[in-house]
Formats: structure tokens, C-alpha cells, sequence
């Protein structure tokens, strides 16, 4: 099959192409706005293969989609492209409604105008894949798991604007029979992952010795997966889900905040030792706005129906995780020097240092 894969050399994306040239042996054809979180180096185990092309383009450029479709003639669109921290949503939504709702909205009908004037076989198999997040169903209380009929209750203008790009997928669906599937994600780490989320920052703050700043107590409960387990997921999506239908995407790993940072210090005490323990650097900071209690997914029906099982527990996950930073300067400090040095968002005051 061929693959254009929107956002694909983002963190997801990335990992997703690197397993869809290297694992599958698909075309994939990358299309990516190269923002601040875009990073070409994320895809160079990848970037000299054949099957593998770039194509540096905003998804609300309607012509440039026009002209990626007709260039690549792909099988499948897996849209990934998106702002998606939430604590830049907070201070500028501006570029989350943009990119996540009006982009949405031009993919959508760039695909839609591809897929009319293909042939009928083809026309059948075609697929849409709108990759989403958990984040969409709100905040879970103590008991409980997000499925696919949740209904969506989203908190931040991140979650809010993906809410409003999942909404039009599947209306596409159903008044154009684009043969459209959703899927909803928990928190992905692994390697290549954009150091303002919490698990490289808190890596990298670590091994720099600066402060792990921890929202509120630290008791915020997210359910994480695997990169690479969620590559093989989306794949097992495009190609064997049903169109109309959504599959929630989930590690079974349910973790608090402040266990996910003592784990990441207990980690660099061992691999990185500093004469001190790293827990002495964590402090509790004010917390985010509107920062949801709890996520967790059940993914019962993408294991049922699919057959996909996440490789890894958040344990072995994170041993891997910890590693690679540690093995992958290179990858990792231009963009702690040049692009975000692990500054606070998400609140008014930028002179506050980052949480997580």
C-alpha cells in the first residue's frame, strides 16, 4: 500500500513512518509543516529508502493537497498532523484551531476530491485514518475507562480543537461516505519524543540537573503507551478497521504524574548517577489550568477485533526510553539550545520554570 502520512516527522508520525517503510515495506509519503516539533532527524533511519518521500507542505494549503494526492496517488491518508500541547493551547489557541480544525477540514476535502475520481476497486479500499486523542473524552473520576461511545467532554482548546476535527471526520464519513475510521490514543513516550512533554523533560532536566517541576501534587493519572506499540496499532487500524468506526488506543499502564517522575529519577540514579539522588530536584509547582484528573483507556475492542496486543508495559517502556536520551545527544540538543530549553507554558507568566 501507499501511505501519505500528514505530521510525519512529528513524535507519532515519525515513529509510524519509520514502521510503515522499515517493518511493512510500504511507500509512505511524509507531508509536514516542519513546526517547532517537526524534526527531520526523527526519520533519518528512513530518509534514503525508496519507498520513503518528503513533501514539505501545510495541510491547509488546499493546492499543495491537490497536488500531494495526484503526485502520490496514495492507498490511505493517516492524518497526524497537529499542535498538540496543551499548555501552548492554553496561552495561544490560535495555531490549535488553525492547524487542527481549518486543516482537518482542507484534508478532508482534498481526499475526498482524490478519492471521487478514483476507479471503483480503488475507490473501495481507500481509507482516511484521523489519529486522535484520549483527551477528547474530558476527565475520568477515580473508577472507570474511556470507550469508543464515551461522549466527547473536552477541557483545553488542544482537546477541544481535536474534538472538532474528529466531529468532522466522521460527518465526512457520513454525508460523503469518505471511508473515514477514527482512533483515540492515551499518552505515547518513547524515543524522538519533543522534549516539552512530561517524560523528556523530566529526562533531560535530570541529566541537566535543573528542577522537575511537578503540576499541583503530582496525582494526575494518564494511561501510557508505547510509540512503536501505537505505530503497529494505527497500521492494524488503516488496513483491517471498518470505516465509520472508532478504535481506542491504549497501554493498560495507568500511572500518576509524580510516580512517572520518581521512576525517571530512579532510572537516572542508576544509568546517569550524579552523586545525589535526582528525586531532590523534583518540586511541586501551581498546576495547569483546567488540567484533567484522569485518563484511561479501554482498548478491548481494537484487541478483540484487530488483534493487536501492546508489547510493551510501561516498565520495559520506560527503561528504553530513558536509554535512548541518554544514547541520542545528538538528536537531542539542538533543540534543548535553539528551539525550547525547558521554559514554563500554559500560564501568563513565562518566568515560571516548566512543569510537568
Amino acid at each position: 500500500m501507499r501511505f501519505l502520512v500528514t505530521g510525519g516527522v512529528g513524535f507519532i508520525g515519525s515513529a509510524l513512518a519509520r514502521y510503515l517503510v522499515g517493518e511493512v515495506g510500504a511507500d509512505v509519503l511524509v507531508v509536514d509543516k516542519l513546526t517547532y516539533a517537526g524534526n527531520l532527524a526523527s526519520v533519518s533511519a528512513v530518509a534514503d529508502d525508496p519507498r520513503f518521500s518528503f513533501l514539505r507542505a501545510d495541510i491547509g494549503d488546499r493546492a499543495a493537497m491537490d497536488a500531494a494526492f495526484a503526485g502520490f496517488q496514495p492507498d490511505a491518508v493517516m492524518h497526524l498532523a497537529a499542535e498538540s500541547h496543551v499548555d501552548r493551547s492554553i496561552t495561544g489557541a490560535a495555531d490549535f484551531i488553525q492547524t487542527n480544525l481549518v486543516g482537518t477540514f482542507v484534508l478532508l476535502e482534498a481526499a475526498r476530491f482524490y478519492w471521487s475520481g478514483l476507479d471503483a476497486a480503488r475507490k473501495t479500499a481507500f481509507r482516511f485514518l484521523q489519529v486522535s486523542t484520549d483527551e477528547v473524552y474530558g476527565s475520568l473520576g477515580e473508577h472507570g475507562l474511556f470507550c469508543e461511545t464515551t461522549p466527547y467532554d473536552p477541557s483545553s482548546p488542544y482537546s477541544a480543537s481535536k474534538a472538532g476535527a474528529d466531529h468532522l471526520a466522521l460527518a465526512w464519513g457520513r454525508t460523503y461516505g469518505l471511508p473515514v475510521i477514527v482512533s483515540n490514543c492515551s499518552n505515547n513516550y518513547g524515543p524522538y519524543h519533543f522534549p516539552e512533554k512530561l517524560i523528556p523533560l523530566v529526562i533531560l532536566n535530570g541529566l541537566h540537573g535543573r528542577e522537575l517541576p511537578v503540576y499541583g501534587q503530582g496525582a494526575n493519572i494518564r494511561d501510557w503507551l508505547y510509540v512503536d506499540d501505537h505505530a503497529r496499532a494505527l497500521h492494524l487500524i488503516v488496513t483491517r478497521g471498518r470505516p465509520g468506526e472508532k478504535y481506542n488506543v491504549g497501554g493498560g499502564n495507568q500511572r500518576r504524574n509524580i510516580d512517572i517522575v520518581r521512576r525517571i529519577c530512579e532510572l537516572l540514579d542508576e544509568m546517569a548517577p550524579r552523586g545525589a539522588p535526582h528525586a531532590r530536584l523534583i518540586r511541586f509547582v501551581a498546576d495547569r489550568p483546567g488540567h484533567d484528573q484522569r485518563y484511561a483507556i479501554d482498548a478491548a475492542k481494537l484487541e478483540r477485533e484487530l488483534g493487536w496486543k501492546a508489547q510493551e508495559t510501561f516498565d520495559s517502556g520506560i527503561v528504553k526510553t530513558v536509554r535512548w536520551y541518554l544514547d541520542n545527544e545528538a538528536w537531542w540538543r539542538p533543540l534543548r539550545e535553539k528551539v525550547y530549553s525547558g521554559e514554563r507554558l500554559g500560564l501568563p507568566s513565562a518566568a515560571q520554570s516548566s512543569g510537568a
